[in-house]
């Protein structure tokens, strides 16, 4: 078990390393951030009663319990610390139970002594370790800056056992789904479906008097996110909700080890689709293949982008009335979005986010090269008529046309949303600018990835993943930490072209297409003289 843990502690320790750096980080920054942008009682009292007047904006934000600067804290960064958790963890347990079975290293093992049980033990013993250590960091970086101990111990217990919990879901998928990528996409969607529920039982619940808290309604208790939010850090500070994520993972963990035991390896308890017995004429050449490989999630992505692009422009006059009658959030969005008027602001800010986006979807395809190399598979294609450039080229070209067809979503459905409101013809420009800037800015991370896949292939997905991370942590959340500016423009996404006051303002926009086309040339040159490096 020892060597297991060993093992499995020396493939993951940069990865956890940075998945803990962030989601500690931002636990730290968040209360200088509150601190600085929302300093006196009434302006935390006008951001949560207007926030509570709109149900869209609550679905996405924490459960508000009060407006002292602990409460506060919890509503603005408890959501997103426990989905770092969340991710973190389920990724750990899909890479070393079904992701080792798809490499044939859980075969290796099971015949040794070990068996075929221990590695998942091992993996959980890990998933456990790792949210301890996340959960105790956080709680210290909070009372580190000064903010009452026991809510930041509180707050640092539901972020691990959220994790725990999703542990216990990333243990049950790869029992589940025959593959890694099914796994992997089966406990996202569960994850972004139990966050939708725990904001539709916040939306739904009872506001106090005074517009400050929400007694929650009955679906929160069906959402880990739920149980975290129930304990109310700072507030109520109850500790039994905490225990909820803790027990579900546990149990999930026990029933994922007992079905195990009743199944094939490399087998799962939902069927492969039966494919085709002849391929179709389009699957005739190597960008196809990428293509139909990677198609499904681009929809996905594409159809998140359209949920943003219809989002910026039709909160407008929501945001109008916040700002106006809240300037520390007029000064957070120009901060961030650094655009005219309030339109143009949100337009920016939401658009952010589809740079964000555009970029997770853009890596998520140039990491499936690695995968195709680590699990064999380019081999088949690389044997015929097919350079190792081109192969490269096909991942870096589909990724290139997902972010221009996840911009395209995005930008349509913000045209639809001026025009069903009869916005301003200047608001068109403002998104076409912002819309093509983003995905510019999207386009950096397909380079990043391709140059790490070509330099340093093993640790592609960790350090590219990262890349995303880092840049939406400073170009997104930076200037509500109160980070200095210079730090904010390392993020691609904080200095793309917009348009502020009637003026294109093109930023940084040589910068961004001098890094897309050197970084194209340098993958590419660099991929000619490379080996395949199957090893994962």
């Amino acid at each position: 078990m020892i060597t297991l843990l060993k093992q499995r502690l020396r493939r993951d320790w940069l990865q956890l390393l940075l998945w803990i750096l962030a989601t500690v980080l931002m636990a730290a920054a968040g209360f200088a951030g509150v601190t600085q942008s929302y300093s006196t009682h009434a302006d935390r009292v006008d951001v949560l009663a207007a926030v509570m007047a709109n149900p869209v904006i609550m679905m996405f934000r924490g459960l508000p319990s009060g407006a002292s600067e602990g409460a506060f804290l919890s509503f603005e960064i408890l959501p997103w610390l426990t989905m770092l958790a969340a991710l973190m963890s389920t990724f750990l347990a899909v890479r070393h139970t079904r992701g080792d079975e798809e490499a044939g290293r859980s075969e290796l093992v099971a015949a040794t002594p070990a068996g075929r049980f221990r590695p998942t033990v091992a993996t959980l013993i890990l998933g456990l370790a790792a949210n301890l250590v996340l959960g105790l960091l956080v709680a210290a970086s909070l009372i580190g800056s000064g903010v009452d101990a026991e809510g930041s111990w509180l707050t640092g217990a539901v972020t691990a056992t959220t994790g725990i919990a999703f542990l216990g879901i990333g243990l049950m998928a790869a029992q589940l789904m025959r593959t890694s990528r099914g796994a992997n996409a089966l406990t996202v969607w569960i994850l972004v479906a139990t966050f939708l529920v725990n904001g539709i039982g916040n939306v739904a619940g009872t506001p106090s008097d005074d517009l400050t808290s929400i007694e929650s309604a009955w679906p929160v208790w069906l959402s880990p996110f739920g149980w975290a939010e129930q304990a109310r850090p700072y507030d109520a500070n109850d500790w039994w909700p905490a225990l909820f994520g803790l027990a579900f993972g546990l149990v999930l963990a026990a029933v994922a080890i007992a079905l195990q035991s009743v199944r094939d390896m490399g087998e799962g308890f939902v069927p492969a689709r039966v494919g085709r017995r002849y391929a179709r004429g389009t699957l005739a050449s190597p960008h196809a293949l990428v293509w139909r490989l990677t198609y499904s999630g681009i929809i996905g992505w594409a159809v998140g982008g359209a949920l943003l692009g219809i989002l910026a422009t039709t909160l407008s006059g929501l945001a109008g009335e916040i700002s106006g009658s809240n300037p520390a959030v007029e000064d957070i969005l120009n901060k961030i979005a650094q655009a005219g008027s309030i339109d143009e602001t949100l337009i920016t800010v939401f658009f952010t986010m589809l740079g964000v986006l555009a970029a997770c979807a853009a890596v998520q395809i140039v990491v499936r090269a690695r995968q195709e190399e680590a699990h064999g598979t380019a081999e088949n294609v690389l044997a015929q008529p097919v350079g190792r450039v081109r192969w490269l080229a096909d991942y870096v070209l589909v990724a290139t046309v997902a972010v221009l067809i996840i911009a395209g979503a995005a930008m349509g459905a913000a045209y639809l949303g001026l025009v069903a409101n009869e916005g301003e013809a200047e608001l068109f420009r403002v998104v076409t600018v912002v819309g093509l800037g983003q995905a510019l800015a999207a386009c950096v991370f397909i380079l990043i990835a391709a140059v790490l896949f070509v330099l340093i292939p093993r640790a592609t997905i960790p350090l590219a993943w990262a890349a995303v991370l880092l840049a939406t942590v400073f170009g997104m959340f930076g200037p509500l930490f109160g980070l200095p500016e210079w730090t904010t423009r390392f993020s691609p996404f904080a200095v793309s072209p917009i348009v502020a006051n009637g003026d294109v303002d093109l930023r940084g926009l040589w910068w961004l297409v001098l890094a897309v086309v050197v970084g194209a040339v340098a993958s590419l040159s660099l991929m000619r003289r490379r080996e395949l490096h199957p090893v994962a």
